[in-house]
């Protein structure tokens, strides 16, 4: 996970030139590389950042993002995704929810329906998730990931209204492993249903809200999580069986 390797370079690795010597006075293959591993930990370390931005907003949503960024990367590879597709969705995952910051806690933690108005301002996070990364060079795509991470495959999604491959796939993955852990999380207001019914809501939906490959290669790694899973989204185990 990339706030791992960022959190190990904080503590006392830096990217030094040998001997400190001036960077222009290395061989330009080694100025190379270092530029490169700069920039690495750089758009590491953004993205670390706006994941804590995440916490202080609600623990809970920085918790539930660092989950689906785990589940992201499994079921990408056994989709067979490249490394590229793969660094987006981790990327994608772990800040899809960056646009609640934009909305009012009363909103984010109402106990109750939204009413029209309400819902249709929660609708314009993943808008304004896209706005804010967009302007950071190296996050476009995943930037567009995000904003995309709510449409449906028979197109009634939003906010573009995109139907089935027209959906990036790294949205499709974070779609439903998002729908799922929100499901089985406990919140104050209900208690998180069992795997076996968020698995069955899936798979009803498969095709018309959700991608079927998707759902398909995500449902087996859910379940054999399923103990770890529960016990941090506050769901009793015992009731999934």
């Amino acid at each position: 996970m990339v706030c791992e390797l960022v959190g190990n370079l904080s503590a006392g690795a830096t990217l030094l030139t040998p001997a400190n010597e001036p960077l222009l006075s290395l061989p330009e293959a080694f100025r190379i590389k270092l530029l490169e591993e700069q920039a690495s930990v750089l758009h590491n370390s953004v993205i670390c950042a706006f994941n804590q931005l995440l916490d202080l907003k609600d623990l809970n949503t920085g918790v539930h993002s660092t989950r689906l960024a785990e589940w992201g990367l499994r079921v990408g590879q056994e989709l067979g995704l490249d490394e590229n597709t793969l660094r987006n969705l981790e990327v994608a995952a772990l800040l899809h929810d960056i646009g609640k910051v934009g909305i009012p806690d009363a909103i984010l933690r109402k106990p109750g329906k939204l009413d029209a108005d309400e819902y249709a301002l929660i609708k314009k996070h993943p808008d304004y998730g896209w706005a804010v990364l967009r302007m950071l060079p190296g996050f476009e795509s995943a930037a567009l990931d995000i904003l995309h991470h709510h449409e449906s495959v028979d197109g009634s999604g939003y906010p573009a209204g995109l139907r089935n491959s027209e959906i990036p796939i790294v949205s499709r993955i974070v779609c439903v492993i998002d729908a799922y852990d929100a499901m089985v999380s406990s919140r104050p207001y209900r208690k998180g249903l069992p795997f076996e019914e968020a698995a069955r809501r899936l798979t009803a939906c498969s095709g018309t809200q959700f991608d079927t490959v998707v759902v398909r290669s995500f449902l087996p790694i859910a379940h054999a999580e399923m103990d770890t899973v529960f016990a941090a989204a506050g769901t009793a185990v015992d009731s999934a069986l």
